[in-house]
């Protein structure tokens, strides 16, 4: 019985979805105007994984996550780099793509755009405006009136007090109250036209929190199972969705708030300003995708996930632990037997809100299991249940000789070259050469293994 923590009742629950056997999720996606960085593949991977889960639980699941592909950041990096928005945006959602791909993460079923659903938009606007939320501020922008709706706050724990005491008054005079925020921001002289659309409040264009309450509704409808996105979009964005959501269309939002834990480095959170922030491009130069995709899972969701090279390089052993279990042993092709002791753990473990840590450690004893029998249908069980999780689909050898980020200065074609040099050695009974450059090798951290008939294989320690 599959448990989810929900944010906004601070516990975990049991969950029931709205229609049995089928799951509406959304997940609030990126603003693409740049490349995608470490937080940014942190839940690209944990709502993969989710959605894996939910399919392999037997359910339905419709996955929906968005792309912002207009903003103030967005706009402005155009200009700078002066481009149109879109050949902007086009570009960095082809990067995410790829970034995506190399991580294992599978496609949403849905991926709307925000520039696609301005229409959508305009329609919640006037439900908030006719439902007494929404009102035309002194400069012409429209603003939810966060006072009028009763609840504000819930999901992050705030209440309008301590907000309000929090905010200068002088922020922005032209609203009704410094907590009101913005749903549709009227047009700048200085803005392009490809950042405007006509409205019944003027030419403009919507504001970023409205994108998710009209893409949710138009795709999952006005009340749907799951939400989810990074634990700093919590407030304020979440907690205006619902407010916008719930205002327009009189009906519960959403039934369960998930929400994935900080990326730190180093112990410090990540951020530009402290020179720490690195993107999935950078971090895929230095390390095998899969080796990120397994260190992020090793995390539990909710929790801080610290990103070190000692960290990477651990996931990146851990995982050639599993690799090496079924390098010498033919996986049998199977369903996953939930009987088994190890896959009935597995499951327990993902039934307590995605505990991959836990399940993980079914999968290391499953593979303990590999190398002691030398099974067939354990290896193929631990490769089943390892693919729930988007891992170990590929050849082990190949893994074992490609995986980058390894010490060592040797890339394939040179070790080959190496092993033909030692072989040569050693025909010509120059073994004391035939010695120096195994210790070569190993030295940069490739280990070769002599098979039967003279054949020599190697891979990375």
């Amino acid at each position: 019985m599959l448990k989810i923590y929900n944010t906004l009742l601070r516990g975990k629950q049991v969950f029931a979805p709205i229609e049995p056997g089928l799951v509406r999720m959304y997940v609030c996606g990126m603003t693409v105007y740049d490349y995608c960085h470490l937080g940014h593949a942190r839940v690209l991977v944990v709502f993969d994984l989710v959605a894996r889960w939910l399919r392999a639980s037997g359910y339905k699941v419709v996955y929906v996550r968005n792309i912002t592909d207009i903003d103030d950041k967005i706009i402005r990096r155009a200009q700078e780099n002066g481009e149109s928005i879109q050949a902007l945006t086009d570009r960095y959602i082809a990067f995410m793509h790829e970034d995506a791909a190399a991580l294992g993460v599978q496609k949403p079923d849905h991926e709307p755009r925000a520039t696609q659903y301005v229409a959508a938009m305009q329609r919640l606007i006037g439900a908030l405006e006719k439902n007494g939320y929404a009102y035309v501020a002194a400069n012409r922008d429209v603003c939810y009136s966060v006072r009028k709706f009763e609840g504000y706050g819930r999901l992050s724990g705030k209440s309008l007090e301590d907000l309000r005491a929090g905010e200068r008054v002088d922020v922005m005079q032209d609203k009704h109250d410094p907590l009101d925020f913005v749903l549709w921001k009227h047009a700048k002289a200085d803005e392009p036209d490809e950042a405007k659309w006509a409205s019944p409040w003027g030419s403009g264009r919507p504001g970023w929190h409205i994108e998710c309450s009209a893409m949710s509704s138009e795709l999952l409808g006005p009340h749907f199972d799951i939400h989810g996105g990074g634990q700093d979009l919590q407030f304020p964005h979440h907690e205006n969705e619902i407010a916008q959501s719930e205002g327009a269309h009189g009906c519960c939002f959403v039934n369960y708030w998930m929400h994935n834990g900080f990326v730190r480095v180093d112990d410090e959170k990540m951020s530009k300003s402290l020179g720490n922030f690195f993107t999935i491009r950078e971090v895929l130069k230095k390390y095998d995708a899969e080796v990120v995709r397994f260190f992020i899972l090793r995390a539990h969701y909710r929790s801080p996930l610290n990103y070190s090279d000692v960290h990477l390089d651990d996931a990146r052993t851990a995982l050639m632990r599993f690799y090496t279990a079924l390098k010498n042993v033919v996986p049998t092709s199977a369903d996953i037997d939930w009987g088994l002791p190890q896959a009935a753990k597995f499951r327990e473990a993902m039934d307590d809100d995605f505990n991959t840590p836990e399940a993980i450690a079914a999968l290391f004893e499953l593979a303990n299991e590999v190398n002691r029998t030398q099974s067939a249908s354990a290896a193929g069980q631990l490769k089943a249940l390892a693919g729930v999780l988007g891992l170990l689909q590929r050849d082990p050898v190949v893994f074992l000789q490609a995986v980058p980020g390894t010490t060592g200065e040797f890339d394939p074609a040179m070790i080959e070259a190496r092993i033909l040099a030692r072989s040569t050695a050693k025909k010509l009974k120059d073994f004391a050469e035939a010695d120096r450059i195994r210790a070569e090798l190993l030295a940069g951290g490739i280990v070769l293994e002599d098979k039967p008939g003279g054949a020599t294989e190697w891979r990375r320690a």
